[in-house]
């Protein structure tokens, strides 16, 4: 099962979701019709940041509740662009 799948699944049951993801898999992603969307530019498996950045990752995490409260439609996309270390 994919993550747009658990996502929708989620979506259906009344729990909104936000999936972080990193950049190389937009084009993949956007097929999905995922709810809401936070892209990364951080090597494929660290779509946070970098390990042992407690700081750079809880920007990311700041950025996922952020568009969790603010998205209006479905299909949101935001792009972060924070730096790996």
């Amino acid at each position: 099962m994919s993550v747009g799948h658990i996502a929708r699944a989620f979506e259906e049951n009344g729990i909104p979701t936000v999936i972080v993801a990193t950049k190389a898999f937009r084009p993949r992603l956007e097929v999905m019709s995922l709810p809401r969307l936070v892209l990364t530019p951080y090597p494929m498996g660290r779509p946070l940041g970098a390990p042992n950045n407690a700081a750079g990752q809880r920007q990311t995490l700041l950025a996922a509740l952020d568009l969790l409260e603010t998205a209006e439609s479905n299909g949101s996309i935001v792009e972060v662009d924070y730096p790996y270390r």
